[in-house]
């Protein structure tokens, strides 16, 4: 049986056969972090110690396409272009560590080299859990001023052995290339354009890069896991990590946002400049399900340590992403509001983490420890991904202000993970479409269905939120938002409508821990709500109320 860090997901990606079969066929159980990898399936050609692969050569295996891994051509290796295929592989170098991978890099690499560091358990003691998961992010600028190499490796135990995988930036492609380490082998998994073919999507290393960028799930403050300006991730006094050069520059995460955050921009815009150039639209549904779905999302809390809170503390703001998209609706599409972000009383909060039964728990490690994660009340929030692809797409005028306000309209007090909003990607072409002509037809398909359907089915929602006027839609709409947020300030400081809130955050909770973007079982905190209990949303009255 593999070790406890070969089962990650994301971190055993190019060996994702058995978990894309146990997700597949329902063995996953949503409560457990680490399904089981069957050995005969995880070396099925690429995985570590597969002797298929030769010492000191770059294979090809993008997941859902290839069945097994296959040297690279000379064209696909002349055709990438990122820090890794110009400065190692079409030399002839494969690097086994990230210390040879770094060393080799031009002398201006090295002086913008960042590294940042992050794990799960970071803040249980040393000495409760055996594994903790720790693993650094590294970013460098090779070929510019700009950001275009990114590692991430388990930080700690045998260089050797321990994973190492890489994204690399082709500025002339304008894609990230990514690749995995195996033995003193490599493995290329395909490109950001892979990560949205139907073959491909959502498999291999495309589980967690979902939509072909970087990647920073705990990506605003307080920067959940990383350490930070805001925690230090705790290590026992004899650690050899302390000894370990990379460890020793280790800074806060609140720059790995920043970085992160452009790296995200620059793949959306290079996106958004191909699929439009001819004036056609290839594939609508693919860039307008970041409006209408969610593809991925982000994690958010308080910027309260859970251990800290007691009785008489202030009142705390819960994540306001919980609430709604923020992003979105606020800051890009600038709807006029003036309600406050609802505030729960600190006693109101303490009594659900034991009348919920609050804690945290690896059931592959048999550790568990009462009460919630170390930054309070853990939820999934509207994903930077899908805004960011949302924002182009306004600024670039394929996506009227209106248009995205009144889709996001239709189900706001659900940020993330909304059947409503998802029905409507019914009415989205999936052929070839003029850009300029894009919208119209979606709103229209959209009001015709609308006739024969209720009014408070989407169709109907999104056809009254379309007749409001063009200089009236952001007054209107931040009125309902202030409404509804009046609502939840008033629900929160009672007992039932908090427990409400509590019950809807585990319902969110549980979509997430069935995507693969769940790595870790200490993600996130478990309660004594059923899994199986039926899945919930919030109403715009501010009350929860199950999905039928």
């Amino acid at each position: 049986m593999p070790d406890h860090t070969q089962l990650r997901r994301a971190t055993a990606w190019t060996r994702a056969t058995a978990l894309e079969e146990v997700s597949a066929t329902g063995g996953l159980d949503e409560t457990f972090g680490h399904p089981p990898l069957d050995q005969g399936l995880a070396d099925d050609g690429c995985g570590p110690g597969s002797t298929a692969l030769e010492r000191g050569r770059l294979y090809r295996r993008i997941s859902g396409r290839d069945d097994r891994a296959r040297p690279v051509s000379e064209e696909e290796l002349t055709s990438l272009g990122d820090p890794m295929a110009v400065e190692f592989f079409r030399v002839g170098v494969f690097p086994t560590t990230v210390q040879d991978l770094l060393s080799r890099l031009p002398a201006t690499a090295a002086a913008s080299r960042k590294v940042y560091l992050v794990s799960e358990a970071g803040q249980i003691p040393p000495d409760a859990i055996g594994e903790r998961d720790m693993r650094f992010a590294v970013t460098a600028a090779v070929a510019g001023s700009q950001v275009d190499l990114l590692v991430s490796t388990q930080a700690g135990g045998d260089p050797q052995a321990g994973f190492l995988q890489v994204a690399g930036w082709d500025p002339q492609a304008r894609v990230f290339n990514f690749y995995a380490r195996f033995e003193s082998s490599w493995v290329w998994a395909g490109n950001s354009w892979d990560a949205l073919e139907p073959d491909s999507r959502g498999k291999g290393c495309f589980d967690s890069h979902v939509n072909g960028s970087a990647v920073m799930k705990e990506l605003r403050i307080p920067w959940i896991n990383w350490q930070s300006e805001r925690a230090t991730i705790r290590l026992a006094e004899d650690d050899p990590l302390h000894d370990d050069q990379l460890f020793q520059q280790v800074i806060g995460a609140q720059q790995l946002e920043l970085t992160v955050r452009s790296l995200i921009t620059r793949w959306t815009a290079a996106r958004l400049a191909a699929v439009t150039a001819s004036g056609l639209v290839d594939h609508p549904d693919r860039l307008l399900r970041h409006l209408f779905t969610s593809t991925t999302v982000n994690l958010a809390s308080t910027d309260r340590q859970s251990s800290s809170i007691t009785a008489d503390s202030p009142d705390l703001t819960l994540p306001t992403g919980f609430w709604l998209n923020q992003d979105a609706l606020f800051d890009d599409l600038r709807l006029s509001t003036q309600a406050a972000p609802p505030r729960v009383p600190a006693a109101r909060y303490l009594a659900s983490l034991t009348r919920f039964g609050f804690r945290l728990e690896e059931k592959f490690s048999g550790f568990s420890q009462p009460g919630d994660t170390f930054f309070a009340f853990v939820v999934p929030e509207a994903a930077h991904e899908d805004n960011e692809v949302v924002r182009q797409m306004v600024r670039h005028g394929l996506v009227p202000a209106k248009f995205a306000a009144c889709v996001l309209m239709v189900d706001f007090p659900s940020p993330v993970f909304s059947p409503a909003r998802s029905r409507l990607m019914r009415y989205v072409p999936t052929t070839p479409t003029k850009a300029v002509e894009l919208c119209d037809k979606v709103a229209q398909a959209i009001l015709d269905a609308a006739g024969a359907l209720p009014a408070d089915s989407p169709e109907g929602r999104f056809a009254e939120q379309w007749q409001v006027p063009d200089d009236a839609w952001r007054t209107v709409f931040g009125q309902r938002v202030d409404a509804y947020l009046r609502g939840v300030t008033e629900r929160i400081r009672t007992e039932t409508g908090f427990d409400d809130f509590v019950r809807l955050a585990e319902s969110r909770r549980r979509h997430f821990r069935r995507m693969k973007l769940n790595e870790f079982e200490l993600t996130l905190p478990v309660t004594n709500i059923r899994p199986d209990a039926p899945p919930l949303a919030m109403r715009e009255d501010a009350t929860v109320a199950e999905l039928t």
